[in-house]
């Protein structure tokens, strides 16, 4: 009797496991015809794919290199156009120093309206060595800007192309906004990102396509990032006289005191950082914020009497950045005897804060991955990302980033693409696009 209920036992378990299997399988085919005419598409048609993000890698835009940012910008815009889209070249004031934007659109009246993030410039300048692409391995390659952000910027086109080839880009609504400063935005970002922040909202979803983190990670949050500059003043004179009532701790011991109590006070606050990034002191101080450069002149017998420190705090949401910019006001007013200090902050790149909304964009691709085989896609760390574009308009619209080529080294000479999940990363964006404007 034991031994037929083990039996039957087995036996349930047996087709419990099976069944889960033909649901996974049964899910992994889940996709429509229409899109698997899409995927086809895309999978035939990579040759030109990979000739076009060559021709772009190619080409140096590094952010100061304002023809090279304007010929990717025709480059890609010449894909639009043959697409059916309407372009245009957004030019900012000569007082900025940066090239512009590329703008494409398209308007309807069908499922959600789009506005798809990339850029065209890249940290590496003109001055420095050429790094075109190249191949490494059969899955690998490198060279300038290939997966941050070159590689995502084609497979927003590739993906369109393969959506167009279909019809399926009649009647919907898609702008797509290709920045020329995202590793260097003109300064104020009230004139270089107006446009864009006025196009996004108009629409109800954002795609941006950074470099993917991993094939199953999508970014539902970035944390923002801005700047703050402290000035320290003391007492100068001849250092045997430091420490006392008279000459006080000088600009250098109180600059160090706000600095650590920053360190002990707010460190571990998650995904909070601030890091003094430049630090000039002395009995006489020059620092150019400019140049991001400063000069000094003093003696280890003179008490110092001024610091300048510049850094960076970086945030996940408006309150966070708020409440600690509060913490090291009250801190650096705590001076030391014979010192006064000074804290200034400066609006960087506002936080791309996790919301539902964004959750439930991320649940599409996540069902759109899965009804491809692919498997699940959750939502990243927010700590592991810099600040981007998107969060310029993240209280505006739903947002999703990391939706671009993998690789790694981005920002470093030898940066790679991974070419063997391209294609796949390629068709999944194309299904994603599809879906949401229906």
């Amino acid at each position: 009797m034991k031994q037929k209920l083990y039996f039957i036992t087995f036996l349930i378990a047996t087709a419990t496991v099976l069944n889960c299997s033909f649901y996974i399988n049964s899910e992994a085919q889940s996709l429509s015809t229409v899109e698997k005419k899409v995927i086809e598409y895309v999978k035939t048609n990579m040759p030109q794919t990979e000739k076009l993000l060559i021709d772009a890698v190619n080409i140096n835009s590094g952010t100061l290199n304002h023809e090279g940012v304007r010929q990717v910008g025709q480059l890609f815009r010449s894909e639009f156009d043959a697409m059916g889209f309407t372009t245009e070249w957004v030019s900012l004031p000569d007082s900025l120093n940066r090239a512009g934007h590329l703008v494409a659109y398209r308007k309807g009246n069908k499922g959600k309206k789009l506005f798809l993030i990339g850029h065209l410039d890249t940290v590496f300048e003109k001055s420095m060595p050429a790094g075109p692409f190249t191949r490494l391995t059969d899955s690998t390659a490198t060279g300038q800007g290939v997966n941050d952000m070159k590689g995502g910027d084609v497979m927003v086109i590739a993906a369109l192309k393969a959506l167009h080839a279909q019809g399926l880009l009649d009647d919907t609504s898609i702008t797509i906004y290709f920045t020329g400063d995202e590793e260097s935005a003109g300064k104020p970002s009230s004139i270089s990102r107006k446009d864009f922040i006025d196009r996004a909202k108009q629409c109800d979803v954002a795609l941006a396509y950074e470099t993917a983190q991993s094939f199953d990670i999508a970014a539902t949050a970035r944390r923002g990032a801005s700047g703050w500059e402290l000035v320290t003043h003391g007492k100068t004179g001849h250092s045997s006289g430091v420490f006392n009532k008279n000459m006080g701790y000088g600009a250098i011991y109180e600059a160090a005191r706000i600095l650590d109590e920053f360190r002990e006070s707010l460190s571990q606050e998650k995904y909070l950082t601030f890091n003094p990034g430049v630090i000039v002191g002395g009995t006489e101080v020059n620092y150019d914020p400019t140049q991001a450069k400063g000069t000094s002149v003093g003696k280890t017998n003179i008490v110092a009497q001024k610091v300048v420190v510049t850094g960076d705090l970086r945030f996940l949401t408006e309150a966070q950045k708020d409440a600690a910019r509060v913490k090291m006001k009250y801190i650096a007013a705590k001076n030391l005897n014979g010192t006064t200090s000074e804290i200034k902050f400066s609006d960087g790149i506002p936080a791309m804060e996790p919301t539902e909304a964004n959750n439930k964009l991320l649940a599409v691709l996540d069902k759109t991955s899965q009804d491809m085989g692919l498997g699940p896609v959750k939502a990243g760390d927010p700590g592991s990302r810099g600040a981007g574009d998107i969060s310029y308009i993240a209280q505006y619209v739903a947002c999703l980033d990391g939706l671009g080529a993998s690789g790694r080294g981005a920002h470093a000479p030898g940066e790679t693409i991974n070419l063997k999940e391209y294609p796949t990363l390629t068709q999944r964006t194309a299904l994603l696009i599809y879906r949401l404007t229906r």
